[in-house]
């Protein structure tokens, strides 16, 4: 397919997990992209075999986003479909969160996106492009210890109906997905994490656990987002704005308090 054949990309956090797959995916269509974050190494090895660039910076800088696009448009062009796909940081109770935690998670999740997105705005009006904003099952329901990441994926799909209304009639379009657990880096390291709580033996038994009551059993891998990501982006989805894709094997869909009642 190429769908995205002359159309400049550019993803945020995309040196590993669902970033570097989106840009790999989007790459393979077609698309010239760049991959930014704030580490050179990952981005390198995802750049290089996709002739991507890599823009070394924190999304969260005005400064720092500003000259990164300024340096695409220079090596690509304008901008068609921005990828906010930064973010991670907020876990802990609200009482565990100290002022300090609390602003990194709003840089890290938040900040990401409003401030890329505002700098691509302008290529992105003239081009007729599209965002993509990359929010979180966390953004639809709370989990436990988790309050600055759900806040700020919540506020997440806020700002992504906010472009959509203001620029719609610019010819911009918006679009979220909302993951459930996805196989990456970080979610390995929380299963990790699960293991010693709970005496497992294995990541494998705890994503077992995790998903054991979701309908299709099992968590998505980084390539089952891209995928849905490549539609929202393309012209296949020109009608379609202000969506909130959920992608989590039907989690979302469970009565909680029937679980007692599932067979075994």
């Amino acid at each position: 397919m190429t769908r995205f054949n002359g159309k400049t990309v550019l993803v945020t956090g995309a040196g590993t997990g669902i970033g570097s797959a989106i840009a790999r995916r989007l790459s393979d269509e077609g698309a010239n992209v760049a991959v930014m974050g704030r580490r050179a190494e990952p981005l390198q090895a995802v750049a290089e075999p996709i002739n991507g660039l890599v823009v070394q910076a924190d999304a969260a800088d005005t400064e720092q986003v500003n000259a990164a696009i300024q340096h695409i448009n220079s090596h690509f062009g304008p901008l068609d479909v921005l990828v906010c796909n930064a973010g991670g940081f907020g876990f802990g109770t609200l009482t565990d969160n100290t002022n300090d935690d609390w602003d990194k998670s709003v840089q890290a999740n938040l900040n990401t996106a409003m401030v890329t997105a505002r700098a691509a705005m302008p290529d992105l009006i003239a081009q007729q492009g599209n965002v993509l904003m990359m929010s979180s099952i966390a953004g639809l329901a709370a989990g436990p210890e988790a309050c600055g990441y759900v806040t700020m994926k919540h506020a997440l799909i806020g700002l992504a109906k906010s472009i959509t209304r203001d620029y719609g009639g610019k010819g911009v379009r918006c679009n979220t997905i909302c993951p459930g657990w996805v196989r990456t880096e970080m979610a390995d390291s929380e299963m990790a994490e699960l293991v010693e709580r709970k005496g497992l033996s294995s990541v494998e038994e705890a994503y077992a656990l995790v998903t054991r009551d979701v309908p299709l059993g099992k968590p998505a891998m980084p390539e089952d987002i891209a995928n849905a990501a490549a539609f929202l982006c393309s012209q296949e989805a020109a009608l379609i704005t202000g969506a909130v894709l959920t992608i989590d094997g039907g989690a979302t869909i469970v009565d909680v308090p029937t679980i007692a009642f599932a067979d075994e």
